[in-house]
């Protein structure tokens, strides 16, 4: 068995709408049936008794490739990863085959891929494998890897209301929602919080005066600047006191309940470690934690310090050992209490109750590890959000408001929290930014808190889940100038209009990439731009093999047609009907109440509408033709060519344009641009844009080298007309063939290319389908060749014109062959004459069109 190649499908792909690893399996012919593999099996299951008995999905012998992929989703399972998609899938190669592995974190399904392939080989050579360090280091990696539990929260409260999500970091920053409508959050900070709101919380002396200002209890104190300035300042506020950094989080180098002048030099030193030491009144009590979120209270716990009850037998290290086997506690933040350390801050506390980690506490003694009750530190919570006074939670949101933290932790120290402050001698002693999350979403004791859905319900509003429209364009034919063309009528609406094709990426009409950017990487760019109301993307085949999409789902999914050439042989794609499956991938991700906008002439696209779960709204040339005829009598939303007009129906509702008006289809006569059009008109009215905006913008869009660059560009050279065309497959041929031949001329010229990257067999056919339109024809090579060797391609075309030569209606007379795109432009417009027609199918688009601007000056 031999693993080609693994990648991350990081959105919905061909197999499942969940993120997932693809990993494509060479297996000898020995390893096809496991069941023929002398002790394989046995062996197996004896190194790994949880992967059970592989199975294959058609019930056929179960090969390696199958095991490999039970054992990749099973040890993910047995590490605590909620996964339940796998499948393994044959290729038209004789033993290669395609695993697909759902995963959660993408280095955790690669690290099980790599697992899996150790214990297949482990299991085919009698080796041994240490089943128990694999999953733990599996589910040590899912700890590290995914969201902590803050900002976990907050992202499972967002999918819930539907809104989007994406990391934008291995870490805890995280993107909500799309263009100009997205949020983003870190850790338990939202982007609308300042950096002096921050500021501020981190300078306690600052922050005090400001609470004092509001009117909120605090204790007295200043910062300090010695220990003997300490000294005085704990006799002017009284003792017991409290020295902490004046900046400082998770309560390093805190001490409380400083009496002595020995203990406030202990203290000051540890203090000093994290900069300015600040001294103030220790208020008795209970330690509590306020989550204010927005302007609500939103939880409230008491803290205990890390501690250890004597039971006059066990000592303090064997005690904290016990306490630290509560399956509740681990080292991370995945659990809802963390260990106790008996580090030197510990080693100190115990030094103050004159005891050791190898002392033996009295029975019932209580012994305290920590003054401060951080979770992160060994402490427990208990939620106590349903007994806080009114009067402390006013407190708590003045404090949040006052310092102008949108999420804030504010601790208060009072004997309870069901009596006003100022009753109790109790006040607010810390006002934190970013606040840990965990001891609310899951208490020591008592009830958890939904602060997740209360973040989420903050940053966006009710009705509002985040979403821009989305419209995604795929096809064999079409897509780049259906595209332009709805992304025109979007910018028309007054919409800042992200989009993506095989040109680049635009944004309101402006190129900030250039090249192929048909695929997820660039659909996510345009999702992440801040001013973007709403997003175009091209969907090429390529991209959804690849990775999957860039997205979740979109509102509109337009599909052009289904056509043969276009990379098939590639990907293990051999037949249309498998091409049809890639590109429906953007139908079956549609929102329930979006559309999908099909061609109702082709009947792959067609058989689409029974993937999704949205409404169809069926596009044709033909009125008659029976799906768009079946589709208008249940009184659905229909396009379609009636006389010289595009006609949109939906019931008795009834809207034509005239084509006279639609420029880029030359007042009919040319049937691909029309068809565009019928796309790009359906795709805007599943959006609602008025009748009037579509008009105008069809008006204002031209098929010229701004609109609509290698999409029927037409020059004047030499009284010639010339047409430059990226058309690259044997539907885009037809369809211009029937252009030409409906286009008066004298003598009319090819330009003709192919890409290197197309089956021998689909270079050539282009000829049959062109040869019998032109007098004239110019062979060039690219200028990539993509694979091919020197001068393969331009032999491939002269085979196939040869091919054809003796066939009725072959008419070219002349032939030449060039190396250079530029250069073969040339040689044919130097033989042009005034009437004549030139055909040029252009690679480098942009210089290709620079030359012939250039040329027609």
């Amino acid at each position: 068995m031999e693993i080609l190649r693994t990648r991350a499908l990081r959105g919905p792909n061909l197999w499942t709408r969940k993120t997932a690893m693809l990993t494509t399996v060479q297996c000898t012919s020995d390893e096809l049936d496991i069941n023929q593999m002398d002790g394989f099996l046995a062996r197996l299951r004896a190194l790994f008794p949880a992967v059970g008995t592989p199975g294959a999905e058609d019930s056929g012998p179960v090969s390696l490739a199958h095991v490999l992929q039970f054992a990749a989703a099973v040890l993910q399972q047995e590490a605590g990863v909620a996964i339940g998609f796998a499948r393994t899938v044959p290729t038209p190669d004789a033993g290669v085959f395609q695993v697909i592995v759902e995963y959660k974190e993408e280095s955790v399904g690669r690290l099980a891929i790599e697992h899996a392939e150790a214990l297949v080989r482990a299991a085919l050579d009698g080796r041994t494998f240490d089943t128990a360090a694999v999953i733990h280091a599996l589910r040590d990696k899912d700890e590290h890897e995914r969201l902590g539990p803050s900002t976990g929260s907050i992202a499972q409260a967002a999918l819930a209301r539907g809104i989007p999500m994406r990391r934008l970091t291995r870490g805890s920053l995280v993107q909500f929602g799309w263009g100009s409508k997205q949020r983003r959050i870190q850790a338990a900070e939202v982007d609308a919080t300042s950096t002096v709101a921050e500021s501020i919380a981190q300078d306690k002396e600052l922050t005090k005066k400001l609470l004092m200002a509001a009117g909120v209890p605090v204790p007295f104190g200043r910062p300090v600047e010695s220990p003997d300035d300490a000294w005085i300042v704990a006799q002017e506020v009284g003792l017991p006191v409290v020295a902490k950094p004046q900046d400082g989080n998770q309560g390093k180098g805190v001490t409380v309940n400083i009496n002595t002048r020995a203990e406030l030099d202990a203290a000051y030193r540890a203090a000093a470690k994290y900069g300015v030491v600040m001294v103030e009144k220790y208020l008795p009590g209970h330690d509590y934690r306020l989550l204010v979120v927005g302007n609500r209270l939103a939880a409230a716990a008491r803290r205990e310090p890390p501690q250890v009850i004597g039971d006059g037998e066990h000592t303090v290290r064997q005690l904290v050992d016990m306490v630290n086997l509560d399956p509740r506690r681990s080292d991370g933040h995945a659990t809802s209490l963390t260990r106790i350390r008996l580090d030197d801050i510990a080693l100190g506390q115990l030094d103050l109750q004159q005891l050791t980690p190898d002392a033996i506490p009295e029975k019932g003694q209580k012994v305290v590890l920590r003054h401060n009750a951080n979770l992160s530190t060994g402490g427990s919570a208990t939620d106590v959000t349903d007994s806080v006074h009114p009067s402390v939670a006013a407190s708590a949101i003045a404090a949040a408001q006052m310092v102008g933290l949108d999420i804030c932790g504010v601790d208060v120290v009072c004997e309870t929290v069901e009596r006003p402050l100022e009753e109790q001698a109790g006040g607010v002693v810390e006002v934190n930014a970013a606040p840990g999350l965990r001891m609310h979403l899951a208490p020591s004791y008592g009830q958890p808190r939904p602060i997740g859905k209360y973040v989420v319900d903050m940053l966006f509003e009710k009705g509002n889940n985040g979403r821009i429209p989305v419209i995604t364009v795929t096809g064999t034919n079409g897509k780049t100038t259906t595209s332009r063309l709805l992304a025109h009528l979007l910018m028309a609406h007054g919409l800042t209009t992200g989009m993506t094709n095989t040109d680049g990426i635009y944004i309101n009409g402006k190129q900030i990439e250039s090249g192929d950017c048909s695929g997820p990487r660039s659909a996510r760019n345009v999702l992440f731009h801040p001013e973007v109301d709403a997003a175009v993307l091209e969907v090429a085949r390529g991209g959804v093999l690849r990775e999957g999409l860039g997205f979740d789902q979109s509102q509109v999914a337009v599909v052009t047609n289904i056509g043969e050439g276009d990379h098939l042989g590639m990907n293990y794609i051999q037949t249309v009907e498998e091409l049809a499956q890639v590109k429906g991938v953007t139908v079956r991700n549609i929102s329930p109440k979006g559309y999908a906008v099909l061609n109702a002439q082709d009947p792959l696209v067609a058989a689409m509408a029974s993937t999704t779960a949205a409404e169809t709204i069926f596009f044709s040339m033909d009125k008659h033709h029976p799906v768009l005829a079946t589709h208008r009598s249940q009184g659905k939303r229909s396009v379609f060519v009636e006389g010289e007009a595009i006609v949109a129906t939906e019931g008795a509702w009834r809207d034509s344009i005239p084509l006279a008006e639609v420029p880029i289809t030359n007042n009919g006569r040319i049937g691909f641009q029309v068809q565009n059009v019928m796309a790009a008109v359906a795709a805007a009215w599943a959006l609602g844009l008025p009748s009037e905006t579509i008009r105008r913008g069809l008006a204002s869009f031209a098929s010229d080298t701004d609109n609509a660059p290698g999409r029927f560009n037409t020059f004047k050279i030499n009284g010639a007309t010339v047409v430059a065309d990226y058309g690259h497959n044997p539907d885009a041929m037809k369809a211009l063939v029937q252009v030409v031949e409906a286009t008066p001329a004298g003598k009319r010229v090819l330009v003709i290319s192919a890409a290197g990257d197309r089956r021998d067999e689909d270079i050539r056919v282009q000829t049959s389908i062109l040869a019998p339109a032109f007098d004239e024809a110019v062979i060039y090579q690219d200028a990539a060749q993509r694979g091919r060797g020197d001068g393969e391609v331009m032999a491939l075309l002269r085979e196939g014109f040869e091919r054809v030569s003796q066939e009725p209606g072959y008419r070219i007379k002349h032939m030449q062959e060039v190396r250079g795109e530029m250069l073969a432009i040339d040689n044919a417009m130097a033989r042009l004459q005034p009437g004549d027609f030139c055909l040029v199918l252009i690679d480098q688009v942009d210089e290709a069109l620079a030359h012939l601007r250039a040329l027609a000056s």
